[in-house]
């Protein structure tokens, strides 16, 4: 294998004609040019250079190895200089993750705000459950992640980091027609006749067992649709209601009301989760989730 200084030397020796000219651009002296040439040309499997009275020039195989070399050598000098940008947090490419609901708002509105402050950082953004993003911080995967303690708690692993940013509080959607519109809040008990639309399916934890279980009461039925615009449209027919993260307010259809819930308890903590080692766009990041204001009040109040 040709080492990074020997390929440099036989690219000032090319460029120079000589091994003083080369020498003297690298600070060596001409009797340690000529032995590294010659260690080189050994590795190669024969001359790299014709000697000439005045200087070298290269063979047909130092041509071909000079080609390469530049190449290789362009390459690293290019990956020193994006490293050195990405380390100063100035560019380079970040990857992030997030929760569903993170991605409605939150961390697209921080994005943009880092994207202002530092244009030439580059952003891959993913979307996953809590626990596989701090398994993706932890293996290097992600730069960047912003989980929440929803339902089992923060799960912990190696060198990963957490910090939380606020408490995501529990809303209502409700259609523009229904009895508890003119309500400023809602307790949880004057819905125990209503059907509920939510997404999960099994014995997982769902935020709408756990909210009925504190009030009181079971659901009286539960309709089974995946998606959040799916949801919002049954709750615009008048099918049911559904319970909405106020970070997902964004996303609910003008024509629906949110509404808070009297008990404040329920509500999950959102937090930012870093590596052991965080790049400074990173950190940047981090900061810039930290002052974005949402504006999630309830709507139609």
């Amino acid at each position: 294998m040709f080492e990074t200084d020997a390929l440099r030397l036989l690219v000032a020796v090319a460029e120079t004609g000589s091994f003083t000219g080369a020498a003297a651009r690298l600070d060596y002296t001409q009797s340690a040019v000529s032995r590294r040439i010659a260690t080189l040309e050994r590795q190669a499997g024969g001359p790299l250079f014709e000697r000439l009275p005045r200087g070298v020039r290269l063979t047909p195989a130092g041509r071909s190895l000079h080609r390469h070399a530049v190449e290789v050598l362009g390459r690293l000098a290019r990956a020193e200089r994006e490293l050195a940008v990405l380390n100063a947090g100035q560019g380079g490419l970040l990857h992030v993750g997030a929760f569903a609901t993170a991605n409605i708002s939150l961390l697209p509105s921080a994005l943009r705000a880092l994207q202002l402050a530092r244009p030439d950082v580059e952003f891959v953004a993913v979307e996953g459950p809590t626990g596989t993003l701090v398994r993706s911080l932890a293996d290097g995967t992600l730069d960047l992640a912003v989980v929440s303690d929803y339902p089992y708690g923060l799960p912990s692993a190696d060198g990963v980091t957490t910090t939380p940013l606020f408490d995501d509080q529990l809303l209502v959607a409700l259609p523009p027609d229904h009895r508890l519109a003119p309500e400023p809040t809602v307790d949880l008990r004057e819905l125990r006749d209503e059907a509920w639309v939510q997404s999960a399916y099994g014995d997982r934890p769902t935020m709408l067992a756990d909210a009925c279980a504190r009030a009181g009461f079971s659901p009286r039925k539960v309709i089974r649709i995946a998606e959040w615009t799916g949801k919002f449209g049954y709750v615009a027919a008048g099918l049911g209601v559904a319970l909405v993260p106020s970070l997902a307010a964004r996303a609910v259809p003008a024509e629906l009301l949110l509404r808070p819930l009297t008990d404040r308890t329920l509500r999950r903590t959102v937090h930012v989760a870093l590596p052991a080692t965080p790049l400074p766009a990173a950190l940047k990041l981090g900061e810039l989730l930290r002052e974005t204001d949402l504006g999630r009040p309830a709507r139609g109040a």
